[in-house]
Parts: structure tokens; C-alpha cells; sequence
């Protein structure tokens, strides 16, 4: 289980974040790639560029390669993989003509590659993702994308029938089921409303609101996809905008935290539980990684500005104090 969101403020910044829910972690730490890096491909691209975006997230370094669960670059374009076991349909072989990702590389490969989200829309077009796995080691993980910038978001699936570019107009992204039918969805709960009830009388009683909230009767409270996928739409779409750096990473973890997950509460078939393992954030201005854990709630930052670019190869930064 694993919760995205995105927004902008009013100067025209974008801060994109997600939950990443699981069972157990990977040792995954706050990776950085330099423009420059040299890293292995599933496939050759011809046109993948030999120096890109500097790459900043959360992932893990693998034989070379950059594994990101959710990552930002030095254009302000983000991405995060989200679990999709049921309905994610990859490509068992390369596709003759165009372009081949392995689902493993398709964090990296759209914030490395793309500074916009135009530039993502189009290169999609003509783009088969791989089922390959990075090794013996570590199986295909099937998942979708939510992709965003200052202008927007989209959502990326590949189902039985292709690819599907979604276009987010609530930029939120959960599990299962398919973002379209997530979006029809909230159709159920168009009556929900941040509104304190106004009193009401029945014959000559006279009805008054315990306070306010009431509004949101009706609101899915379990953390299934679809219940996520509804409370994170609601708080992100009612969020009162912000306009300071420190306030917007706090409507981010703030906003995430509705929907995070606690230990004991979401049991796994083999008997273990799920949990927010951590929360991450990204700021398109600053260029700048956001995390806490959920064992360290303390939302530490990682300035991409901080980081030494000049070199060949993905490394690991430093825990920020």
C-alpha cells in the first residue's frame, strides 16, 4: 500500500510526496545520481542522454544502478512507483521500434531523461515497458506511476491493453484499482464538505452540531486503495494554501500523515502487518528531498545544492541531522 500526492503553491512551486507502505524495509536510503553518472540500462536508448537531470530520492543502489521508490530532479520533476500487483500488465520482451524500459528503471529513467511534464506526455507515446528484473535477486515489482510538475500530474499504468496516461486532476495516486476507476469513484462522495452542518428542526425538536467536522460523515476511514485514494483527495483538494517553504512541507506530511498507516492495523495474508514505513516530500524550487520515518517523525532535509555533482556514479547521502 502506498499513498502520492502533488500541489503547487501560489508562487508556483510543486511539492510532491508520498507514504510508502509495507511490511519491511529494503535498507533504503536518500540516493542521489549525478548529471553525469554512468548507469547500466536494461536496454540500449539512443536517446538517452550521456549527462541528464540530477536525480535526488528514495531508493536503493543495486550493481550500479539507482533502484528509486520516488525521486525528483533539477527541473522540479518528480515521480513515485506505487504497488499495483493485481492489474499491472508489463511486457514480457522489448518491442521491436521505439523505446524499451524495464519497470525497475522507470523512476530514474523519466527524472533523469525529462524536465516537464509535457516532455513526459510525449515521450510516452511511443514507450513499452518491460517486465525485466534488475537480478535474480529481486523479482519484477508491479506498479504505476504518478508523475508531476508545477503544471500538474499525471498517472501512468500499463494494463492488459497498453499503456494509459491518466491525467490527475486530483493528484493523488493510491493501489488497486486502476486510477480511472478511482476517479469515477469520488463521484460517492460528492456530498462530503469541510462546512459545519447548519442547526435543523424536526417537528419541534431543534437539531445543533456537536462542532464542527460532521461534514465529512461518510468518509472512508479503513486503508484499503480506495479509502486512501478518497481521504487523500479530499485533504489535498481542502488544504488551505500555503506560502513559506517550512509551511508547504507541512501541508505535504501533514496532508500524507491523514492517510498513513499504523502498525497492527492492515495484517498481510502470511500475518505480518503493513505500516507507513516512511513519508518523503519534494520541493520543485528548492530542489530539495524531504523524509521522516516511522520510527523518527522528525522531517529531515536534503538540498540537492548540498550535494557534489561532479561525479560518475549514484551514491548514498549522508543522514541529515
Amino acid at each position: 500500500m502506498c499513498t502520492g500526492i502533488r500541489f503547487a503553491d501560489p508562487a508556483g512551486t510543486m511539492y510532491f510526496g508520498r507514504n510508502l507502505d509495507w511490511t519491511t524495509s529494503y535498507g533504503e536510503r536518500v540516493v542521489v545520481t549525478p548529471p553525469a553518472a554512468k548507469v547500466p540500462v536494461a536496454f540500449e536508448r539512443a536517446g538517452d542522454p550521456e549527462r541528464g537531470h540530477a536525480v535526488i530520492g528514495m531508493g536503493i543502489i543495486v550493481e550500479g544502478i539507482p533502484l528509486y521508490f520516488d525521486c525528483g530532479n533539477d527541473a522540479g520533476l518528480a515521480v513515485a512507483g506505487l504497488n499495483f500487483p493485481q492489474s499491472a500488465h508489463y511486457a514480457t520482451e522489448p518491442a521491436p521500434t521505439g523505446v524499451n524500459v524495464a519497470a525497475y528503471e522507470f523512476p530514474f529513467w523519466v527524472a533523469r531523461n525529462f524536465a516537464t511534464l509535457d516532455e513526459v506526455r510525449s515521450a510516452l507515446e511511443n514507450v513499452t515497458v518491460v517486465a525485466r528484473a534488475v537480478n535474480d535477486e529481486l523479482p519484477v515489482a508491479n506498479l504505476h506511476w504518478i508523475i508531476g510538475d508545477v503544471t500538474g500530474s499525471i498517472a501512468v499504468e500499463c494494463l492488459e491493453d497498453g499503456m494509459r496516461v491518466w491525467e490527475d486532476d486530483v493528484d493523488v495516486l493510491t493501489n488497486e484499482p486502476t486510477f480511472c476507476w478511482h476517479r469515477q469513484n469520488l463521484r460517492n462522495y460528492i456530498s462530503l464538505t469541510e462546512d459545519e452542518p447548519a442547526r435543523v428542526t424536526w417537528d419541534k425538536a431543534e437539531l445543533v452540531p456537536f462542532g464542527s467536522g460532521p461534514g465529512m460523515q461518510g468518509i472512508p476511514g479503513d486503508y484499503s486503495g480506495p479509502a486512501r485514494f478518497v481521504k487523500a483527495a479530499f485533504v489535498n483538494g481542502h488544504y488551505p494554501e500555503q506560502a513559506s517553504e517550512a509551511d508547504n512541507v507541512t501541508r505535504l506530511f501533514r496532508t500524507l500523515g491523514s492517510v498513513a498507516v499504523p502498525d497492527g492495523c492492515a495484517r498481510m495474508a502470511d500475518g505480518s502487518y503493513e505500516k507507513t514505513l516512511y513519508t518523503s516530500g519534494f520541493s520543485s524550487a528548492r530542489c530539495t528531498y524531504y523524509h521522516a520515518s516511522y520510527d523518527d517523525p522528525q522531517i529531515r532535509a536534503y538540498p540537492l545544492s548540498s550535494c557534489d555533482l561532479s561525479g560518475a556514479h549514484p551514491f548514498v547521502m549522508p543522514d541529515a541531522a
